[in-house]
C-alpha cells in the first residue's frame, strides 16, 4: 500500500534468552507487538487502540545472545476503524530471516472499548498525527 517503512533495532541481551540460550520467542513477540502499537498510534493519531489480530507467526531461525535484530514494519491497509501492518525480523549482521508476520491489525476504540472510526487513509512517515491528537 505504501513505501513508508519503519525500522527498529534490538540487541539480544542475556535477559532475553530462553533455556536453550536462544532469544525467547515471547520476548521477540513482545518487541514486535509493542513497536507495532507505537507505529499504529503514530498513524492513527490516537493512543486509544488495541491489538485485534496477528496472522500466523513464522519463526524461521533463531537469534542468539549478542545478535542485532532489525524489525521492519510496513503499513498494508487502513480500514474504517483499523490499520494493518506487516513485519519482518532479520539478523542485521547475517541477513537471516528470524520471523515474519503477514498482518498485525490494530483497532481504534472509544472509552468503552468499542471500535470507532479513525479517519485516516494514507500513511505518514512522521508523528504529527499524535501531536495533533494531543492538542485536541
Amino acid at each position: 500500500m505504501t513505501d513508508v517503512r519503519y525500522t527498529v533495532r534490538k540487541w539480544v541481551k542475556p535477559e532475553d534468552l530462553n533455556q536453550h540460550g536462544a532469544l525467547f520467542g515471547g520476548r521477540l513477540l513482545q518487541w514486535v507487538d509493542e513497536e507495532a502499537a507505537i507505529i499504529a498510534i503514530t498513524q492513527l493519531g490516537t493512543t486509544d487502540l488495541v491489538t485485534r489480530h496477528m496472522s500466523e507467526i513464522n519463526f524461521l531461525s533463531r537469534a542468539d545472545r549478542g545478535d542485532l535484530l532489525e524489525i521492519v514494519y510496513g503499513v498494508k491497509a487502513f480500514g474504517r476503524t483499523s490499520i494493518t501492518l506487516d513485519c519482518r525480523v532479520t539478523n542485521s549482521v547475517t541477513g537471516a530471516d528470524i520471523l515474519t508476520l503477514d498482518s498485525i491489525i490494530f483497532v481504534s476504540v472509544d472509552e468503552h472499548g468499542t471500535a470507532t472510526p479513525h479517519g485516516q487513509t494514507v500513511a505518514t512517515p512522521t508523528t504529527e498525527r499524535v501531536r495533533l491528537d494531543h492538542l485536541r
